[in-house]
């Protein structure tokens, strides 16, 4: 049997990144899901692009579609260390009708369907198709050792879930020997596990091809009329019934912390008030996704900043900093951080309290600014003396508040904001000191 050195170097690794996630409201109106930030520093695609890199797979595609700029600029600048001599590579694949003169990405089977030629120019011998809007640490090589050791040609990689989130995801059932027997894609009453009635056996959105399989499968689908076009609602179905379909437990290849070896950690942070608990997860004091691994680091963009630096007001009060993360080029002065993230390059005046927040790259936030419960998008600026999250229908009217009680802030809320309560911006321009922001 092969060992799994040279399992990874024969596998194509294929990243799905072309969706908007729109559940992420407006943090997603100027950039793919895929793109968005997250825990301190990183995009949520570093978690699946690092554990391509961690696994031994240096050969890795990404599909992107949706307002793809930003992602691309972002790959460009942080993963463009793949060395094609040592037969390495990073290929940015965004829809450009190359099979199809008519039709984008029409889902997720098309998406490689229309990039099927260069998969095979590669030629690999096995496929690992990837969601890259998920925060986990997995070791796809022990995927794939389990899929040339299950013998099918297709292997779907599976989590136990409550079955009140599993509307979101294609559940699963198997049998004895992990055959996949039944799968549904977002079911209305998701089927509960036969050993727990209120989880479910969703997928993963991994996926574990022979690739020659895989052509095959793909030209069948794109030539079946009335297709989606994609693996959960047609493909998967049609071979679960052919009984080609294997499920993978991520329980065998997820990457634990060292001191919580029971907790199998993946996320999708598909809306607001996911996005903000797997960040304060980040920020609290034993999380339970480890990113201070140096066995499994988790790689990205790294800005040439200076380190963050927590100072006096001008009247001697000292910053108060607790179970929170600030990155570097970060200046916080006399006011109090608790529970919160900082991105790059943030700015927080003296008196300001902020409480179980994230505050994205490049944020300014005023003197005597409250803020609870808020995610403040890249580059926003907030006036002096702004009170965010203690008044739920003030909230609601200025920005969009979720139905945890999560206040989602932009720069264009904030713009829209200023012309209907100016009142609020009084000599905002006098004090305000602009950051110079990269275009990315």
């Amino acid at each position: 049997m092969q060992n799994a050195r040279e399992v990874v170097r024969q596998t194509m690794a294929l990243v799905l990144a072309g969706g908007r996630g729109s559940r992420l409201k407006a943090l997603t109106d100027t950039r793919a899901k895929p793109s968005v930030y997250f825990g301190g520093k990183f995009r949520i695609i570093d978690f699946a692009l690092s554990n391509c890199v961690n696994s031994g797979i240096t050969g890795i595609g990404v599909v992107t579609q949706y307002k793809s700029h930003s992602l691309l600029r972002h790959l460009q600048a942080g993963w463009s260390f793949f060395k094609n001599q040592m037969n390495e590579y990073i290929d940015f694949l965004p829809a450009s009708q190359r099979l199809d003169e008519e039709h984008w990405y029409q889902g997720t089977a098309d998406a490689i369907f229309q990039n099927v030629d260069i998969i095979k120019d590669h030629k690999p011998k096995y496929v690992l198709i990837l969601a890259g809007d998920h925060i986990y640490k997995m070791d796809y090589s022990l995927l794939i050792m389990d899929h040339i050791k299950m013998g099918s040609p297709l292997t779907v990689a599976c989590i136990p879930v409550p079955r009140d989130q599993a509307k979101a995801f294609g559940v699963m059932n198997v049998d004895s020997n992990n055959l996949v027997t039944e799968f549904v894609e977002k079911p209305e009453n998701p089927p509960a596990m036969p050993t727990n009635p209120y989880m479910s056996l969703a997928s993963m959105g991994i996926y574990v091809f022979d690739a020659e399989f895989l052509y095959e499968v793909l030209a069948k689908d794109a030539a079946t009329k009335g297709s989606h076009r994609d693996f959960g609602m047609d493909i998967i179905p049609q071979l679960v019934a052919q009984h080609k379909v294997h499920a993978h437990d991520f329980s065998k290849s997820c990457i634990r912390n060292s001191g919580k070896k029971d907790i199998v950690y993946w996320r999708d942070v598909g809306t607001i008030d996911a996005y903000w608990e797997a960040n304060m997860d980040i920020a609290s004091i034993e999380p339970q996704l480890d990113i201070y691994d140096f066995n499994w680091p988790i790689w990205t963009n790294q800005i040439q900043l200076p380190p963050a630096k927590l100072v006096q007001d001008i009247s001697g009060a000292s910053t108060i900093f607790r179970n929170s993360v600030a990155s570097a080029g970060c200046i916080i002065s006399g006011s109090s951080i608790n529970q919160t993230l900082l991105f790059n390059s943030c700015r927080v005046h003296s008196n300001c309290f902020i409480s179980e927040s994230v505050i994205m790259p490049f944020c300014i936030i005023h003197r005597a600014c409250r803020l609870t419960k808020v995610v403040m998008d890249r580059g926003c600026e907030l006036p002096r003396g702004m009170i965010i999250g203690e008044d739920a229908a003030l909230d609601a009217k200025r920005f969009y508040r979720s139905e945890g009680g999560v206040t989602l802030v932009t720069r264009a809320m904030l713009n829209k904001l200023r012309q209907t309560e100016p009142e609020l911006f009084e000599d905002f321009d006098s004090y305000k000191a602009p950051v110079a922001m990269p275009s990315y």
